[in-house]
């Protein structure tokens, strides 16, 4: 696709590929505006989409906005324009989280390239709660992944047994937290979709991607049924060695945040082009304890905004996303 004059369908379509990015609960709490006369996108974070009790300091609300921002630039590399970003570039406006501008190509433009091949997995992409096989990822996958996030600036770490046993107990301690303290799941209550909401949610995890109950094995997966009974979920056994990565970042400032969700986005769009099947848990990191515990035992160093865990097997099905003018304005 060649798109040098942005109109307003051209720009709803971009809006509409940024907006597959996957957020906490998938609340999707992004809003864009289109100024035409700069040809200008601008991204918002939309508080009214928070999580007070699970993400209080709205690290994972940036962590989401920085996903869709990576989308956003990828399908303005695969309209055959540079994406020109900014982060935060109005100090005074602590919503506004970044700017892209439609710039024309002049000649060559390092990365844009790199960011168009990326385009096809945008919708390939899914959260996947099904079991993975028992296989090991090659070691080229492994290094073109932690290149992908090295590229925005982080760093993807796969933990060896040891620290993947700690992630692991980190995780089963933050169930056990939550089994204790009912209010602490208000937030994955009022984002899950069950019955005959599921079936017209536009944003939420809805039941059918739940995936089924986990009866043995190890993956860490948050079940967002909630003791909730769901019809015909079904139970099976998951891997018993997970393939774990933690994406990390030097600071743990805003802009770190919005760096780390272009990262995530980046090595999920690079891990679906090489045929893995992803998903994603924040849940050991909610808490400042647990989260510090997650980090890389040798250097002490980053840190962790995100465990991702990665395999061969199904991709999961495609959950709701909001319709594009529900989240973009034109100026």
């Amino acid at each position: 696709m060649t798109l040098l004059q942005p109109d307003e369908q051209a720009v709803t379509e971009l809006i509409a590929e940024a907006t597959a990015a996957p957020s906490m609960h998938n609340a999707q709490p992004w809003r864009f505006r289109f100024a035409a006369d700069k040809r200008l996108i601008l991204l918002f974070a939309d508080p009214e989409r928070a999580m007070p009790r699970s993400d209080p300091g709205n690290r994972a609300l940036h962590i989401g906005c920085g996903a869709a921002l990576f989308n956003l630039r990828v399908a303005v590399a695969h309209a055959s324009l540079i994406p020109e970003t900014r982060l935060l570039p109005e100090p005074g406006d602590p919503l506004l989280l970044a700017t892209v501008r439609l710039a024309a190509p002049t000649g060559t433009a390092p990365g844009v390239d790199d960011l168009a091949r990326l385009h096809p997995a945008i919708r390939q992409r899914h959260t996947s709660r099904h079991p993975f096989a028992e296989k090991d990822l090659p070691e080229d996958i492994q290094a073109a992944l932690r290149k992908a996030a090295a590229q925005e600036g982080a760093n993807l770490l796969f933990p060896g047994p040891w620290h993947a046993d700690t992630v692991l107990d980190l995780v089963h301690d933050a169930e056990n937290r939550d089994d204790l303290d009912p209010a602490a799941r208000e937030d994955l209550i009022r984002w899950t979709r069950l019955g005959a909401e599921a079936d017209t949610a536009v944003d939420g995890v809805p039941e059918y991607a739940f995936g089924p109950h986990k009866r043995d094995g190890k993956a860490p997966l948050r079940d967002f049924a909630a003791r909730r009974p769901v019809a015909d979920r079904g139970t099976t056994a998951f891997e018993h060695t997970p393939h774990l990565a933690l994406l990390s970042t030097p600071g743990d400032t805003v802009a770190d945040w919005l760096r780390a969700g272009q990262a995530l986005e980046r090595v999920l769009l690079e891990a679906t082009l090489a045929d893995l099947a992803t998903s994603l848990t924040s849940h050991a990191l909610e808490s400042d304890d647990l989260r510090r515990l997650a980090r890389d035992p040798v250097s002490g160093r980053g840190h962790v905004q995100m465990v991702l865990r990665l395999g061969y097997g199904p991709r999961g099905p495609a959950t709701p996303r909001r319709p594009v003018h529900d989240v973009l304005d034109f100026a």
